[in-house]
């Protein structure tokens, strides 16, 4: 017997895959095809905004009203559409973005990545600064200094667990600015591992009463062939 070869058997066991009607082969393909099409549109939205991640969800009312816990984030490079314009910028030329003068950025505190990115607005760009808000710096620093719309005081000089006083932002700490956003899309992101499994639980439960309701449907046709007899 001639060995059909790796492709083939390859082949053949896909085609099996493909065909097979139990139910944890249907879950299973139906949570591939959940997973290519996610993995689609972040690939898609990477190339379209130059930046990852592309959406950030909202986590805390720090930016309230222009911003809500939950809202979905459209990311973009900061260098998108033009460079990042701070609040003064944008007081001096009117240009504005989520019911403020200046961008909304994204950036890694201190440059950390161990710690969630921080969603702020750009208030002004400052060199040299050796202390803010009564914290003083080892060295003079250079960067954005940022905060949120609805705190009172900047996120400089202010203690972030797990990483100390935040320093002014620097160019490379930045992850993008804020484009746009969606309200309410970001709670499943909040919540991902809930979301996850609910969506799981519902999708077996579904395969589960599509293949009773199968095994069901020739029996009941044999039920009525009796009864026309």
């Amino acid at each position: 017997m001639v060995d059909p070869g790796p492709l083939s058997r390859a082949r053949s066991a896909l085609q099996r895959y493909r065909e097979n009607s139990h139910w944890a082969a249907v879950l299973s393909r139906e949570v591939l095809w959940l997973v290519v099409v996610v993995g689609g549109i972040a690939l898609g939205l990477f190339l379209a905004c130059g930046t990852w991640p592309a959406v950030v969800a909202v986590e805390s009312e720090s930016m309230v009203p222009n911003m809500q816990v939950g809202d979905l984030v459209v990311v973009v490079a900061k260098d998108r559409f033009g460079e990042i314009r701070t609040y003064e910028d944008g007081a001096a030329t009117g240009y504005e973005k989520f019911g403020m003068y200046g961008d909304v950025i994204v950036y890694r505190p201190n440059g950390a990545g161990s710690v969630h990115p921080i969603i702020h607005r750009a208030m002004r760009y400052e060199e040299n600064v050796t202390s803010f808000q009564n914290h003083v710096y080892p060295e003079p620093q250079t960067g954005y200094l940022t905060k949120g719309d609805n705190n009172q005081l900047y996120d400089q000089g202010t203690y972030y667990p797990g990483i100390g006083f935040i320093e002014p932002v620097e160019e490379q700490w930045v992850v993008g600015k804020a484009l746009f956003s969606v309200p309410l899309l970001g709670y499943p992101t909040l919540h991902y591992l809930e979301f996850a499994a609910v969506v799981v639980v519902i999708m077996i439960l579904y395969e589960l009463w599509s293949g009773r309701k199968e095994e069901a449907a020739p029996a009941e046709k044999k039920k009525t062939r009796k009864k026309k007899r």
